[in-house]
C-alpha cells in the first residue's frame, strides 16, 4: 500500500512527454501570426514560412492526438485527450479554411485555437512535480 500512496503525487513519463509535446505545439503556434504578419507586410517569403508553419503546427497536433490517447489509457485521464480531439479539430479546419483562401474563418480560429492552446498548456503544467522520495 505504501507504493501506491508514494506514487500518487509522482509525475509520471506520460505526463512528461504530454507537457513536451503541448509545450512544442504552444512554442509553435505562436510563429503563425507572426509568419502572417511578414507576409502581410509584404514580405511574400511570409507566405511560404506560414503555408510550412502550418504544416509543422498541424502535425504536432497529430501527435498530441496520440500522446492524449496514450494518457487516457494509462492515466485514465480522458481530458487531455478530448481538449486535443476538439484542439486539433480546430486547427483542421482552420488549416483548410486557410488553403482555400476563408480569411473570415481563418483569422479568428487561428486567435481561438492559440487561446486554447495555452489554456491547455497552463492545464497540463498545474500541477506541482514531485519527486518520487517527496512523500517518504
Amino acid at each position: 500500500m505504501a507504493a501506491v500512496a508514494g506514487s500518487v503525487g509522482r509525475t509520471r513519463p506520460v505526463e512528461w512527454v504530454m507537457r513536451a509535446v503541448v509545450s512544442a505545439h504552444a512554442f509553435l503556434i505562436f510563429g503563425q501570426p507572426v509568419f502572417a504578419g511578414v507576409y502581410l507586410s509584404g514580405d511574400f517569403d511570409g507566405l511560404r514560412w506560414h503555408a510550412a508553419g502550418a504544416n509543422v503546427v498541424t502535425s504536432v497536433g497529430y501527435v498530441q492526438v496520440v500522446v492524449g490517447i496514450v494518457v487516457w489509457v494509462r492515466l485514465r485521464r480522458a481530458w487531455q485527450f478530448l481538449a486535443t480531439l476538439a484542439l486539433v479539430a480546430a486547427e483542421t479546419v482552420q488549416y483548410f479554411a486557410g488553403l482555400g483562401g476563408a480569411l473570415w474563418l481563418h483569422i479568428p480560429l487561428g486567435v481561438i485555437t492559440i487561446v486554447a492552446l495555452v489554456v491547455m498548456f497552463i492545464a497540463v503544467w498545474w500541477r506541482p512535480v514531485r519527486r518520487e522520495d517527496a512523500d517518504a
